[in-house]
């Protein structure tokens, strides 16, 4: 199956809207550094937390982009439309975008 993908400056755009932006990455990852409005969701939890998700479109990242792939495909297969975010996190921060550090915040 075949995950559509987009760019961190594609997701900047994308930002400027309301959409939901589910980041896979263990805690302590998502404490270091995370795109703004990002729900942590971590990877291994994304079959139990399944139904915590919003019944639209979702944009999947983690560290560089394996990870959220791995859970955009899984949530694909099981009804949800996603993206991944190509390049995640760390592609985000050498980009130079603002990010917020810190625990999530459920």
């Amino acid at each position: 199956m075949e995950i559509p993908e987009i760019s961190v400056a594609e997701l900047a755009e994308l930002l400027s809207g309301d959409i939901s932006l589910i980041d896979v990455r263990e805690p302590d990852e998502f404490a270091e550094a995370h795109v703004s409005g990002a729900v942590l969701i971590p990877l291994a939890t994304i079959p139990e937390r399944a139904a915590e998700l919003p019944d639209e479109h979702l944009y999947m990242i983690c560290g560089v982009g394996g990870r959220s792939l791995k859970a955009a495909e899984y949530l694909t297969a099981q009804g949800w439309s996603c993206t991944n975010v190509a390049g995640g996190t760390k592609g985000w921060v050498e980009s130079g975008y603002p990010f917020d550090t810190g625990p999530a915040v459920d």
